[in-house]
């Protein structure tokens, strides 16, 4: 198990030392809000996404995103099997996104939903059920850069808790 988020970083530092930092669709002329936080919650210490995911201006999303290696590297997950994450929401639908090395254009990723319901719970995510968005090449988990939790493509009040994730093999 490769432990990415324990819920115990300073501020938005993950458990692999890198910074969670949020990311709107503002960088492309959208509407979208959002913050960060480290609070506890029902319990659990956890990073909280908050924001209002609006449609206008080809707006449409929210994120937290972490790198998975240092400038320019990449994290070789093809030893797990999946991602394994602790979570709490307001019963809204997010993704997670993976970005790869061979992705060169921000719109494109690797995508897989879940539920983030009111009460804490683990989540199973299997890296063979990410779905390609917006690219023709396979996922290869030799490659990994960035993930990223996101509330998108719907009008919406985003409110997801993680208290853990990682990688599982």
């Amino acid at each position: 198990m490769l432990i990415l988020e324990d819920g115990q970083g300073p501020g938005a530092v993950a458990a692999n030392g890198a910074v969670w930092r949020v990311v709107t669709d503002q960088v492309m002329g959208g509407l979208s809000q959002a913050s960060l936080t480290r609070e506890m919650r029902a319990g659990h210490s956890a990073l909280v996404l908050r924001g209002r995911v609006r449609l206008e201006n080809d707006g449409g999303f929210v994120q937290m995103a972490l790198d998975l290696a240092p400038q320019g590297a990449s994290l070789d997950a093809s030893g797990f099997r999946l991602f394994r994450l602790s979570v709490q929401g307001n019963g809204e639908r997010y993704n997670m996104h993976l970005r790869t090395r061979d992705l060169t254009r921000v719109w494109q990723s690797y995508r897989a939903d879940f539920v983030a319901s009111p009460a804490w719970t683990v989540i199973d995510l299997e890296l063979k059920d990410f779905r390609p968005h917006r690219t023709d090449m396979p996922l290869d988990l030799r490659k990994l850069h960035r993930i990223g939790l996101v509330a998108i493509g719907q009008p919406m009040q985003a409110d997801l808790a993680l208290g853990a994730l990682a990688l599982v093999s």
